[in-house]
């Protein structure tokens, strides 16, 4: 049976807001004090959250005046940040309607360039995704040919998903403890597609949404997109603080909380079962929608694997659960599929807003990950015992070369939280690229500028000889010395 639809109302009245506060702008600046000079420092600033899309495009700058005041400096100082970004192309001008955000010509989000472009001597760690096995998607695409020369006699669009692909999403979360129909499920492109969505359904411009800290980085990108007030709360190498979570929910009442409960990206932490039930006892008292990330669910590697969050509910609770996940971590992020779980209302309200912009996946896809899905009991176990080596060639190179560094082992999941014992990660990060190594600092995973610096995700989806040769070039880049401050930082893709 369908789950009971939650009593809060969805809002479809918020205004899209489209300029950027005084204080919030200052927030994500450097103190222009003790710079030199001071306007030319606060313009490159802008101009790299620009680039990095922490600034979104096509937004209004505070006045001079407003923002002199928020960073307690002169307003000709800010008079010439303004102008060098306007020359520099990072920002325009309208008469009488002040600066407005711009992209210059010739230059490409970084998040788009390290997609597109990365170096092909770089080992890329940025990204906590696994490939997969030739022979297998050779091996997949011979047995759908036929099925895809009967679907190409129809139109193609299914917006809701393939209906045998939601099927088979269904009978998965059935057979993990969860009760599921087809009609509760819907296919999309990704995790990352069903949680905009769902974002763009609840959600509006000022809303609260509960976050962790540290959390999943385009995850947080799509909630400052939408112009969310992210309301964090920690998880620690001992876990969550489920006392702040629950104080978090009773008190400030957020639209949406946003939780990664089964090895946390980027911790590896698994949330106890009795702490699911006090987060969704807490949730359905404050009337909190709540959205459940279990992409990363079905890498267990030293427990079993968690049942679905949402089982844990009281009865009727599990309608305020949003369940959503992908083939990205245990497949192929290439295989761009990933779905949602919700009441079937809701469900019903997510594919009109996905019809706006996307009028249905890919039945090529589709019909690709159900065919891997079928075949979940024999590859499966073979991705599992691939990471157990990978992990373990990961901690093994780390302990011989860089034993200072700290950690604990994850239960699952796909990397190692690693502590710098030092606040040095950024500069770490910008100095391995010139090693041939792409990395991410902590701070990239923080709800806040300047968090989590003495901390590094490291993926082990790479070969264990790639990641032994990885921990050698960062060795010698730290050997090497690291610059003073990480100014000219240059911000990398996630995944």
């Amino acid at each position: 049976m369908a789950d009971s639809t939650p009593s809060r109302p969805v809002d479809r009245a918020h205004r899209v807001g489209r300029t950027l506060g005084s204080r919030q702008l200052a927030a994500l600046l450097p103190d222009p004090a003790g710079t030199r000079p001071a306007y030319r420092h606060l313009a490159q600033a802008i101009s790299a959250l620009i680039l990095d899309g922490r600034i979104a495009l096509h937004v209004k700058l505070p006045a001079e005046r407003e923002l002199a005041t928020a960073l307690r400096t002169s307003r000709p100082t800010i008079t010439a940040a303004y102008d060098l970004l306007r020359e520099s192309g990072y920002a325009h001008s309208r008469q009488g309607s002040g600066t407005w955000t711009a992209l210059p010509e010739g230059r490409i989000p970084s998040n788009v360039t390290r997609v597109l472009a990365p170096p092909d001597t770089a080992i890329d760690l940025a990204r906590a995704a696994p490939g997969l096995p030739e022979q297998t998607l050779a091996d997949a695409l011979a047995q759908i040919a036929p099925q895809l020369t009967e679907h190409a006699r129809t139109p193609g669009y299914h917006p809701y998903g393939l209906p045998e692909l939601r099927a088979a999403i269904a009978e998965r979360f059935t057979q993990r403890g969860l009760a599921t129909v087809p009609e509760q499920i819907l296919v999309t492109s990704g995790a990352q597609h069903a949680l905009t969505l769902v974002l763009g359904l609840l959600c509006g411009p000022g809303d609260r949404v509960m976050v962790e800290n540290p959390s999943y980085p385009n995850a947080l990108e799509a909630m400052r997109r939408a112009r969310l007030r992210p309301v964090s709360v920690p998880v620690t190498d001992d876990g969550w603080d489920i006392e702040i979570v629950e104080s978090t929910l009773r008190q400030v009442v957020p639209q949406l909380a946003y939780l990664i409960p089964d090895f946390h990206n980027p911790t590896g932490l698994l949330m106890p079962g009795r702490e699911r039930i006090r987060v969704l006892r807490a949730a359905q008292r404050s009337g909190t929608w709540l959205v459940i990330d279990e992409t990363l669910g079905g890498l267990a590697l030293d427990v079993p694997a968690p049942p679905p969050f949402a089982s844990r509910a009281a009865r009727g609770g599990a309608g305020q659960v949003i369940t959503i996940g992908s083939m990205s971590k245990t497949h192929w992020g290439g295989l761009r599929i990933g779905w949602l779980r919700a009441t079937s209302q809701l469900v019903t309200e997510l594919a009109g807003q996905r019809v706006a912009t996307d009028m249905g996946g890919s039945v090529l896809d589709q019909l690709l990950a159900l065919a891997l899905l079928a075949r979940g009991a024999e590859l499966l176990p073979q991705r599992l015992e691939q990471m157990r080596e990978q992990r373990a060639a990961l901690a093994a190179a780390l302990a011989e070369h860089i034993p200072k560094w700290t950690w604990r082992q994850p239960p699952g999941g796909l990397s190692l939280w690693v502590d710098l014992g030092e606040p040095i990660a950024s500069a770490l990060s910008e100095r391995a690229l010139d090693y041939g190594v792409r990395i991410e600092g902590g701070s990239r995973f923080a709800t806040a500028p300047g968090v989590f610096e003495q901390r590094l995700r490291i993926p082990y989806t790479m070969p264990a000889d790639t990641l032994r040769e990885a921990v050698r070039r960062m060795a010698a880049a730290l050997a090497d010395g690291l610059p003073a401050s990480p100014a000219a930082r240059r911000p990398h893709w996630v995944a």
